[in-house]
């Protein structure tokens, strides 16, 4: 199998490591002269940039939340001025307010390299042809995984997401050999294609690339059978670069991270305290290249462990599980993160409804279904069908306007909805993996 950059993918380890501190010592020394959010974070810490001597020495360094971006937001993170900014994109936040990502040029280029070597590792080739069909816009899944195969050589289709019908058409007229997709949506166009009598030898289909929400191996079973194609999981978040942190190659033993762009860590969940990764864990990642917005001991609040033993395919880079599952209440819903704490401050600016509500989340036909049930807080429009219609209707507005995600919303009767004598179960995740 082709390796994209032989000399990074194959590096021993100590040159490896040697590269990650080089690279850790100016990253810290350059976010703290450059951030001001650093440089007090630091000094409150008691730890200066010339205290990294070794890797071991990131432990004595804060670690950095999503809160941080939200409070800093838009730009209080950044170490360029606006001016020398090339690309801006943006995740869900949990206030309304998105979480702000950046690039510099070279940024751009680092992370379009990132992609394009997780594309060469799932079996993307110069002569494929990729549907990417996650929805293009402040999302940074579609333009990042377009740019990686476009790096590589490959015609891209830029099919963006919906509209699942022609979705198919596309990949049959244009002779699509690559999908990029959420593995529920790829599962839900194979379903259409058998209602509509599509065959999947039909397609051209042999490579996808399948990403922004868990999946199991039994997914990823039932893609290969019903898409004749060679299913592979990335792993990336905005608040890092995007796509690119580490992808699965044709082994399928554990994703390869990009570790001359990561220095990844494992750490206790409860204690936060270091772990040799080699048992789960929260990953904690810190950008070793990033310009624009350095990120230093980011708590990722995901659950995995880390593997550094040579894989068959020839990469020596380390590799980490599939996501066991996250230290917070976030769901990721058709790719799009949602916290239940978002909806919960769009349903408190509504007077009409009691603040007892469920969060119910499902899955039909391979896509994700969200539902938001809600009480109202009294008997007082109780068969008034035009009353509870507008106020449904101005609900789901606000809720799509926040989630950026369109949620079913029932209204039930004033202390119709279960009640608990502990702590209340909000969310109810009826998804199997």
């Amino acid at each position: 199998m082709k390796i994209y950059d032989e000399k990074i993918e194959t590096m021993d380890r100590s040159s490896m490591r040697a590269l990650q501190l080089e690279r850790l010592k100016e990253m810290v020394k350059y976010a703290y002269d450059n951030v001001p959010f650093y440089k007090k974070k630091y000094d409150e810490a008691g730890v200066k940039p010339s205290d990294i001597q070794t890797l071991e020495d990131i432990n004595k360094l804060p670690f950095v939340t999503k809160a941080d971006l939200r409070e800093n937001y838009p730009y209080g993170l950044l170490a360029v001025p606006v001016s020398e900014l090339a690309r801006i994109h943006a995740s869900s936040g949990t206030s309304g307010k998105p979480t702000v990502v950046a690039y510099t040029k070279e940024d751009m280029e680092d992370w379009t390299n990132c992609v394009a070597r997780l594309v060469v590792a799932a079996g993307g080739r110069s002569d494929d042809i990729v549907q990417i069909c996650f929805g293009y816009g402040l999302f940074t899944g579609a333009l990042g995984l377009h740019q990686g195969w476009e790096r590589i050589g490959a015609a891209v289709i830029p099919a963006s997401t919906g509209n699942s019908e022609r979705q198919i058409m596309l990949m049959k007229d244009l002779g699509a050999t690559a999908i990029v997709a959420t593995p529920s949506y790829a599962l839900h166009l194979a379903e259409v294609m058998e209602k509509t009598g599509v065959k999947p030898e039909d397609l051209k289909l042999r490579v996808g690339m399948f990403g922004s929400e868990a999946s199991s191996e039994e997914m990823h079973r039932e893609l290969a059978e019903k898409l004749h194609l060679f299913p592979t999981d990335n792993y990336g978040l905005s608040e890092l670069i995007g796509p690119g942190v580490s992808g699965e190659c044709e082994y399928k033993c554990g994703m390869h991270i990009n570790e001359d762009y990561f220095y990844p860590e494992i750490v206790d969940p409860v204690t936060l305290e270091p772990t040799d990764g080699s048992d789960y864990g929260e990953l904690v990642l810190t950008s070793l290249t990033k310009k624009s917005m350095p990120m230093i001991r980011y708590r990722t609040k995901d659950i995995t462990k880390i593997d550094y033993t040579p894989c068959k395919c020839g990469r020596t880079t380390a590799r980490m599980a599939k996501l066991k599952g996250r230290t917070d209440d976030m769901l990721i819903i058709k790719g799009v993160n949602v916290f239940p704490s978002q909806i919960e401050g769009v349903l408190l600016t509504f007077k009409e409804i009691g603040s007892t509500y469920e969060i119910v989340v499902t899955r039909e036909d391979y896509q994700d279904k969200l539902e938001v049930k809600v009480e109202l807080i009294d008997d007082s429009i109780v068969g008034d069908y035009g009353a509870i219609e507008k106020l449904s209707k101005n609900i789901r507005h606000a809720l799509r306007t926040v989630l950026q995600i369109d949620a079913k919303l029932t209204i039930t009767e004033h202390m119709s909805l279960a009640r608990s004598e502990g702590k209340a179960k909000r969310v109810i995740d009826l998804r199997k993996y």
